[in-house]
């Protein structure tokens, strides 16, 4: 497979002090009574994030509706503003949205089919990305297949993309491999053909530093029920700023539109950034709590946390090799990330048996998922191996 490494070569250092680590732990009240490996599927719940909820209860119990005018409009703009710092954007790029489906649909209903038809994803990716164009009879799908079962070769997609592309359409991480692929390649390979890259970036921000402008990406989607440990019920869309005002989604709502408390029936025109694409009031405590989970990682550095993570994960990987167990992951360890998978023969059974012993991880088919993040320890991952041996 010919790629351009996206990521650094792993180093042997941990890159976090066993008194900036202990501070971190303490803030995820889990991280006391379980081992808790299962960040690529539901992030877990700090105190910072608890103590955000609690602020909005209050309010909700002391202001009621009026709490919208003098605070919570202004947290959705502060959170807004954490996700642009976090990629590297403007808070004009980005957009809150309810789901990644929902962000996906503004995305694929802003898409004029009649001029190009074609898009172009991979049989890796998370099936919801493909979803939005399997019920679109207008629009043909092109469904790359992996040579090796992990990744992707770069070169597949510049076979298939071309001048009836719309999108290359395509995961920043594959949830079931871990492989990490080339932000900046995959755009390029978009923009010489005329068409724009959508990715998904759910399992890639809050494990990996993302810097968007300079990946050259047109539209990244992702969220804070993962990796950035703020829970479910809202995702975030960004939109290059060069491109916002030449997308008008055909499904909207009254947060789309400019001066949207004037109620204006006969009066919708689209805002002028990315807030276009918003669909409808977002969920507020996930507002909050998506607040305090940015506010703890950004605290550490997404670069620090990227480098953590892939230490933990090299560390992992070497741990389950030496016991015996086979890996899916790619052969070049700057593919990899903090998302491991195990062969397994009975992967539900197996992650049962080690629930029972308060240690949580997530299954696939014929594997078992592990995704450290940079609060986990080298001890939680021995204990992990040790009984993955035993069971």
């Amino acid at each position: 497979m010919t790629t351009d490494p996206p990521g650094p070569t792993p180093t042997s250092p941990d890159p976090l002090s066993a008194t900036s680590l202990d501070h971190l732990r303490s803030q995820f009240p889990i991280l006391g009574t379980h081992t808790y490996l299962n960040s690529c599927s539901l992030g877990p719940l700090s105190h910072r994030a608890e103590e955000e909820l609690g602020s909005f209860l209050h309010l909700w119990h002391t202001m009621g509706a009026s709490a919208w005018y003098e605070h919570w409009l202004g947290r959705l703009d502060d959170l807004r503003q954490a996700v642009a710092r976090m990629t590297g954007s403007q808070k004009g790029e980005i957009a809150l949205s309810p789901s990644t489906s929902v962000a996906l649909s503004s995305v694929a209903e802003s898409v004029d089919w009649t001029r190009r038809r074609k898009v172009v994803t991979t049989e890796l990716d998370f099936p919801t990305l493909a979803y939005q164009f399997t019920v679109k009879p207008q629009v043909e799908l092109v469904v790359l297949r992996s040579e090796d079962g992990v990744g992707i070769d770069p070169e597949q997609f510049a076979r298939a993309v071309d001048d009836d592309t719309a999108l290359l359409a395509t995961s920043h991480v594959f949830f079931t491999t871990g492989f990490r692929q080339d932000l900046a390649r995959l755009a390029r390979i978009a923009r010489d053909a005329g068409a724009l890259s959508l990715i998904d970036g759910y399992q890639g921000a809050g494990q990996l530093h993302v810097d968007l402008p300079a990946s050259g990406v047109d539209i990244y989607t992702t969220g804070p029920l993962k990796w950035l440990c703020g829970g479910p019920g809202l995702a975030y869309l960004y939109v290059r700023q060069g491109l916002v005002t030449e997308l008008a989604p055909r499904i909207t709502s009254w947060f789309a539109t400019e001066n949207q408390f004037e109620f204006e029936l006969e009066g919708f025109r689209y805002r002028d950034d990315a807030r276009r694409f918003e669909m409808g009031t977002p969920a507020l405590p996930t507002v909050h709590t998506a607040l305090g989970g940015q506010a703890v990682l950004d605290e550490v550095g997404l670069e620090v946390v990227e480098s953590r993570n892939r230490y933990l994960a090299g560390y992992l990987e070497d741990a389950l090799e030496s016991a015996g167990f086979h890996l899916r992951a790619s052969a070049d360890p700057r593919h990899r990330t903090a998302i491991v998978m195990v062969r397994h023969p009975e992967p539900a059974r197996a992650v049962a048996e080690l629930a029972r012993d308060r240690i949580i991880v997530d299954h696939r088919p014929g594997h078992i998922r592990i995704s450290p993040h940079v609060f986990n320890t080298t001890w939680e991952l021995d204990r992990i191996v040790e009984a993955l041996a035993r069971i």
